[in-house]
């Protein structure tokens, strides 16, 4: 196991709040996270993975900078996973995850800048369902199994 990265920070969707609340730790099962508004609605997009990097490339580009978990990640970290393959298995705190998808674009970001949805086309962030459940804490490490 290869350690890549930390959890940088986590957060839960809520009904009735618009954006992410922050959160020191969550738990995971493979309906996904709890408390999370998307519990067990899509298996294959439990859990939203984001680089720090996302947020850079808005700055740097833009100008424009965006309070962590706008880009709806339930994951923010620092590493970039943008390219791992899907199917690359995670393990994180003491869940595994395992990568599915890669995000697809949101409209709602453009209300901040609206570039922002084709700037981050292939950067906004990766699903992951979650093979084994556990817990995850702010400042746990990232390991590719």
């Amino acid at each position: 196991m290869k350690e890549v990265g930390k959890i940088h920070a986590l957060f839960i969707s809520q009904k009735g709040i618009e954006y992410p609340v922050a959160r020191q730790s969550v738990l995971v099962d493979p309906k996904g996270i709890s408390e999370d508004k998307h519990y067990n609605t899509a298996p294959e997009r439990t859990v939203l993975i984001t680089s720090l990097e996302s947020y850079h490339i808005v700055k740097e580009q833009l100008g424009t900078s965006m309070p962590h978990g706008y880009l709806g990640e339930n994951l923010l970290i620092d590493y970039n996973p943008y390219h791992l393959p899907l199917g690359t298995q995670l393990q994180v705190g003491t869940a595994t995850l395992e990568i599915t998808q890669n995000c697809t674009l949101c409209n709602h970001l453009a209300k901040l800048n609206k570039h922002i949805p084709k700037l981050l086309k292939d950067d906004r962030g990766i699903f992951a369902k979650v093979v084994k459940e556990g817990e995850i804490k702010t400042g746990d490490s990232i390991r590719i199994l």
